[in-house]
């Protein structure tokens, strides 16, 4: 592949809702482009960019991939993204690294909300927007519907630009609205032909409206236009770069990816309306200082690159996918991670076409390639030039909304399991696994339930461990309700030396449960000896970690410790430690012990028709609501919810909103467990001791 400057470099996402032909767009334009021979399909496995073997499995996009096409003298980089909830951490590390977000929507439905998504997320990583209409071959489909819809949402910002010649079954062209150009056909059997009469008058309708809007993006353009009345074609797509840009202009194309219509002239307009990475500018910090830094995308500028995606692999090794952001890079550019502050050295420079490695010996500013077997470089870092040190901003993924402990299905595989899940965040940064010191279980978390299985699968395809997954346990706790006191006695004698201590401690609630545990020292007259005294808390407090009811750890407790005997040849620590285990057992049962139960904060932010809905769900779940607000044009619900009850809560969110809602959790503090579900609770523990046992 050829090297290309930066003015001649155009880097896209496609986003959008799943099924609306991402995969199969790309593949069109790779084969109109020549890279490839024959169209592959989804459903068989054959497409570039869909090569994982999950993906070929399910027939769906898990990961962002990178189409690469060259195009009369221009370089496209396509990043092909999921179109799957479970898989936003994808779109989001794709847009980065793009001017243009090519949002994919059907011509027959339109605006999805995976395509309501993809647009909030393209406006908040500020970049430039165009809808694609596909599938117009389909019977019912409708553009003009499609528009109307689009414009509804987003305003007169949306401008169509390329629209068909027909619909459904009778799709068999596009007219070009800037170049008043129609073709019919595709591939070979592409031709150019009058653009039809029936047309005409949308056609210039259209033409005065994109007009309108690119002269909009310039002071001196809107001043001709006002004073002449038109604009010539070099200054309509100098104000339409502009405007995309800017965020004013959002044109809409109408293709048939599986019947290859409309693909040039796609091809077409973003090569010349689209915007290259030439006027960029990257912002950072120098890591040294803290102090912001600006780099122009030229090749002038020391090198910078940020690395957006992962790639590892047990045979092929690790691959980092990045986007020079300045200066340009060849195989023996030295490399800085700023990030973590370490020197990095390469095993190979790249460009990706899918899982297809190209050995490349320059990349310009502005262009996306890829570093092998980089050792400590991971996702959202930064690559630099040592001597201008430049750090930018990571990728902010969301919390993940579904948590599973995870276990080793065969015993003495936990290394592979783990190693191997650890080798799996390496590629997808937005899952998470940690070790919850609570309970001990190690808790693997993601955007829901597919993205979840699709890792354990991930980690027996590639690394053929079998992880077990289970609902995390709930980390209760127990605490006391009243004061008793109660005596400890502790006498064996087994020949020579005996074991004696005796103790009297009173238990009573501190009331604070944020407080563990209270040890007060009220022993007068020497009843217990002083040294054996610390012996008495010390075995308070191992003992406290596992509560009378169901095993979980007490909290809220004082214990005060006023009288007792001893022996002088047979008293000993452990015999004191043993009394005073024995006092906590009797005396926290009849101190009215009860369960606590973690309480969280949720905040969940939907659209105002799924309200009701949101807060009927709230009360099945035992949660309270504490408030509502307004925020971005949606509603926000502010409610206390037991942490038992929120197991799936995310899959039952994502059902109850269309996928339209979202929603944060934090601790917040401990409650009491209504006594018919507390029972449940200490049933389970006894039924799990049992199976210990």
């Amino acid at each position: 592949m050829a090297d290309y400057l930066t003015k001649d470099i155009r880097n896209i996402a496609f986003l959008g809702h799943g099924a609306e032909g991402k995969t199969t767009l790309t593949e069109a334009i790779l084969y109109a482009a020549g890279h490839i021979d024959r169209i592959g399909k989804v459903e068989d496995g054959s497409t570039v960019t869909d090569y994982d073997p999950e993906e070929h499995k399910r027939g769906i996009s898990i990961s962002a991939s990178v189409a690469p096409v060259e195009w009369r003298g221009t370089k496209v980089n396509i990043l092909d993204c999921p179109g799957y909830f479970d898989f936003v951490g994808e779109a989001l590390g794709a847009l980065r690294v793009v001017e243009t977000a090519c949002i994919v929507v059907n011509g027959v439905s339109g605006m999805s909300v995976g395509a309501e998504k993809a647009w909030k997320m393209a406006v908040d990583n500020n970049v430039a927007r165009m809808f694609i209409v596909n599938q117009m071959d389909r019977d019912h489909a409708d553009f003009k519907k499609v528009l109307d819809d689009l414009r509804e949402r987003y305003g007169n910002s949306v401008v169509p630009l390329i629209i068909p010649i027909g619909y459904g079954p009778d799709f068999k062209g596009v007219v070009n609205i800037l170049e008043n150009v129609a073709f019919e056909g595709s591939g070979k059997n592409l031709k150019e032909v009058p653009v039809p009469e029936s047309l005409n008058d949308i056609i210039a309708q259209y033409n005065e409206e994109i007009t309108e809007a690119a002269a909009e993006n310039d002071d001196e353009l809107i001043e001709k236009y006002f004073d002449q009345g038109f604009l010539t074609p070099d200054e309509i797509a100098q104000g339409f770069l502009q405007g995309m840009a800017a965020g004013t202009i959002v044109p809409v194309v109408a293709v048939s990816a599986t019947q290859g219509i409309g693909i040039e002239s796609l091809m077409r307009v973003i090569k010349k309306y689209l915007n290259s990475p030439e006027n960029s500018k990257a912002v950072g910090v120098n890591p040294k200082t803290d102090e912001p830094v600006e780099r122009a995308c030229s090749n002038d500028e020391p090198f910078s690159a940020f690395v957006f995606k992962t790639i590892s692999d047990p045979f092929v090794g690790k691959l980092s996918l990045f986007k020079v952001k300045s200066g340009s890079i060849t195989p023996q550019t030295a490399l800085y991670n700023s990030t973590k502050d370490k020197q990095e050295k390469s095993g190979g420079l790249f460009i990706l076409r899918g899982k297809r490695q190209l050995s490349t010996q320059l990349l310009n500013a502005g262009d996306i390639g890829a570093l092998s077997k980089l050792s400590t470089t991971a996702t959202g870092d930064t690559l630099c030039d040592a001597a201008s040190s430049i750090s930018y901003p990571g990728i902010e993924y969301p919390e993940p909304g579904l948590s599973k402990a995870v276990f080793a299905a065969k015993q003495g595989e936990e290394d592979k399991v783990f190693t191997g899940l650890n080798r799996l965040m390496e590629e997808d940064p937005s899952m998470r696994l940690e070790k919850n010191a609570e309970t001990s279980e190690t808790i693997l978390s993601g955007q829901g339930e597919l993205h979840i299985d699709i890792t354990t699968a991930k980690l027996l395809s590639k690394f053929g461990a079998t992880a077990e997954l289970r609902d995390p346990r709930i980390p209760y706790r127990e605490t006391i309700r009243k004061t008793v006191s109660c005596q400890g006695r502790h006498k064996k004698q087994t020949g020579g030396h005996g074991q004696f201590g005796d103790v009297w401690i009173e238990f009573s609630p501190i009331g604070d449960t944020n407080i563990e545990f209270e040890f007060v020292d009220a022993v007068v007259g020497g009843a217990v000896p002083r040294n054996f005294i610390p012996a008495v808390e010390k075995g308070l407090r191992e003992n406290i970690v596992k509560g009378v009811l169901a095993g979980y750890p007490m909290v809220g407790l004082r214990a005060k410790l006023y009288d007792g005997s001893s022996h002088s040849v047979d008293s000993s620590e452990m015999a004191f430690k043993t009394a005073a285990r024995i006092a906590y057992r009797k005396g926290c049962k009849e101190a009215s012990p009860v369960l606590l139960e973690p309480i969280l904060r949720v905040e969940v932010l939907v659209p105002d028709e799924y309200m009701g809905d949101v807060m009927g769900d709230v009360s099945k779940r035992r949660g309270r609501i504490m408030g509502m607000n307004q925020v971005d044009g949606q509603q926000q619900v502010i409610a206390e919810v037991p942490m038992s009850e929120m197991a799936k809560y995310a899959t039952d969110l994502r059902s109850m909103t269309q996928a339209r809602g979202s929603f944060t959790t934090a601790f917040e503090r401990y409650e009491e467990v209504p006594a018919d579900v507390a029972q449940k609770v200490i049933e389970s523990a006894e039924k799990d001791e049992d199976d210990e046992d």
